[in-house]
């Protein structure tokens, strides 16, 4: 067979990683290789990769891993990255492509982690399906540390004696499992960066209202309940109405033909274990009626220590959770295009940027002063060059619900004080200054890399039309209910102004600068305000101030993360 010489590999190689950027730019780049079959996935790249690794972060590594979703990778690269903590795992077999040949080969060489991701996915192949099944009960055998919301739960009343079969009350529906169609196969259309500007306008601008989900929970829903069972699993007591709706259902999969809860609940019910976020549906439209995220800890008597029941709590799913609620919007039909070719941009971006730097500090070998200075100001440009495409990426993901957003608490002082030392050059070289009056024990439970990105683009924005000698006081604000929100005052350039004149801006004036949204004002006012949404909380406008509210972390989830910061 004949092979093509790719010296692009050559370049990668070549290039110092013994700098944190430089490491991850070569990993990136790597993967990126590798994964469009550019670079065959033998012994020696995969070690160079296993020898990067260390140095990416595991955002950075999970980000990688989403990113092969649209190509078609070979199985050894998808078993390396498979090999990574959970986190990149989950990121590499969530939406991954392989052949059955491909999947049956890999199956055996996946940890419990990674076959309980593939669990959850309904387009694999049935051999695939089969090679699943085959791993029977070993991979449920996990550990368990018993949850805060359980642990915490007030002592229900005591469990009244009754009859040890009862069946359920009414016939459950079936769980539905959605997932994201896979992309075309069409080669991507080319267009210049202005043509994507416009289109994405040109989409949310046209498109319609979402149609009303079937799916979703009446009104005057339920959001939780506690919940006791007897020896037999049958709920025996909730502390919520109507309770005829509940009340019946058995953990016990062997007493109904149709069970209510899944495998993970029936399981801890035959080893008398522990269990948390199993799944439960309860049948009809009452306010208990839809599904649910069950925890349950078992309860034995102390005098005679026999088993006597479970006590737990039933929550809601949270939307990253619930598969008929998470299925992605309808399309479209750019935003397919779009992710590719921000795929397409990243990798050569990041070659330019990454080779810059090696010019700009000789680390090739002598330069001239003035090549130097060239080299450092492509790499300026570049840079905000990587935060556009960035910007357009989360765009798209946003449209098409691609976001994997995780839910962490995050300091809200200590992240605007790191932005803010980020922002800290292009502040100075505007002349203005960047007032910070946010308490150290304000937080959010957010997703931290999504979270960040929001405040860097307010702030971004802010300072790249402010003038010189403004401040730009940020302080706390109530965000209402359960929300905490942060106020940024308005630059006076725009002060005044109202919410559909700034989400219309384009100050291309603005974007000319280091650190300044190279696709405008508006454009990253208007991403500010949907990444807000995605995040459960909003972007609001006044006269003088633009006020993000985010949900806001508990006490105790503080006092953990506090408990357990290094």
């Amino acid at each position: 067979m004949r092979v093509r010489f790719d010296d692009s590999l050559r370049t990668v190689l070549a290039a110092d990683t013994s700098t944190a950027f430089g490491a991850r730019a070569a990993y990136r780049q790597l993967v990126d290789l590798v994964g469009r079959g550019r670079v065959p996935a033998d012994g020696p790249i995969l070690a160079r990769l296993a020898t990067l690794r260390p140095e990416v972060p595991v955002e950075m590594r999970a980000a990688v891993a989403r990113g092969l979703a649209l190509v078609d990778p070979p199985v050894d690269l998808v078993r390396f990255l498979a090999d990574d903590v959970a986190e990149v795992a989950s990121a590499t077999l969530r939406g991954v492509q392989l052949s059955p040949e491909g999947w049956e080969w890999l199956m055996p060489h996946l940890g419990p982690v990674g076959r309980s991701v593939l669990r959850r996915r309904a387009d694999l192949p049935p051999s695939a399906q089969r090679a699943l099944e085959s791993f029977g009960s070993t991979d449920f055998a996990l550990g368990y540390d018993t949850p805060p919301a359980v642990a915490d739960a007030p002592k229900a009343p005591t469990l009244q004696p009754g009859p040890t079969a009862f069946q359920p009350v009414g016939d459950v529906a079936a769980a539905v499992m959605a997932r994201t169609a896979k992309a075309t196969e069409a080669e991507p259309e080319r267009f210049e960066i202005a043509d994507l500007v416009n289109r994405i306008a040109a989409y949310q601008r046209d498109r319609h209202a979402p149609a009303p989900d079937a799916s979703a929970t009446p009104a005057d829903a339920v959001a939780a309940f506690r919940f006791e069972t007897d020896a037999s699993g049958t709920i025996r007591w909730i502390d919520s109405a109507p309770r005829g709706a509940v009340i019946g259902i058995t953990l016990d999969h062997a007493a109904v033909a149709m069970p209510c809860v899944d495998g993970i609940a029936a399981g801890a019910f035959r080893k008398r274990a522990a269990f948390a976020d199993a799944r439960l549906v309860v049948a009809g439209t009452s306010p208990l009626g839809g599904d649910w995220r069950i925890s349950g800890v078992p309860v034995f008597d102390a005098a005679r220590g026999h088993f006597t029941g479970y006590r737990g709590a039933a929550r809601r799913p949270r939307v990253e959770e619930d598969a008929v609620r998470a299925r992605p919007r309808d399309r479209a039909p750019g935003v397919e295009g779009l992710r590719r070719l921000v795929h397409e941009l990243r990798t050569p971006t990041n070659a330019i940027a990454g080779f810059s730097e090696l010019i700009e500090q000789e680390l090739l070998g002598p330069v001239e002063p003035e090549y130097r200075d060239r080299a450092a100001t492509i790499r300026r440009h570049v840079g905000g060059l990587i935060g556009a495409i960035d910007d357009l990426d989360t765009a798209a993901r946003i449209e098409s619900a691609a976001l994997d957003l995780r839910e962490e608490t995050v300091a809200v002082g200590a992240l605007l004080q790191r932005v803010g030392g980020e922002l800290a050059p292009f502040a100075a070289r505007r002349g203005t200054t960047i007032d910070l009056r946010v308490p150290s024990d304000l937080a959010w439970s957010v997703d931290a890399p999504a979270s960040e990105r929001l405040v860097s683009r307010l702030l971004a924005s802010m300072v790249a039309v402010a003038q010189p000698h403004e401040r730009l006081p940020v302080t706390a604000e109530q965000g209402g209910g359960k929300l905490a929100g942060i106020a940024i005052t308005l630059p006076r350039a725009l002060a005044g102004r109202d919410e559909a004149d700034l989400l219309a801006m384009d100050d291309e004036q603005a974007g000319q600068d280091e650190g300044a949204p190279l696709l405008g004002i508006g454009f990253a006012l208007r991403l500010a305000r949907h990444l807000a949404s995605e995040l459960g909380g909003r972007l609001s406008f006044a006269s003088d101030r633009l006020t993000l509210a985010l949900p806001a972390a508990s006490t105790r989830a503080m006092e953990t993360a506090c408990t357990h910061a290094p």
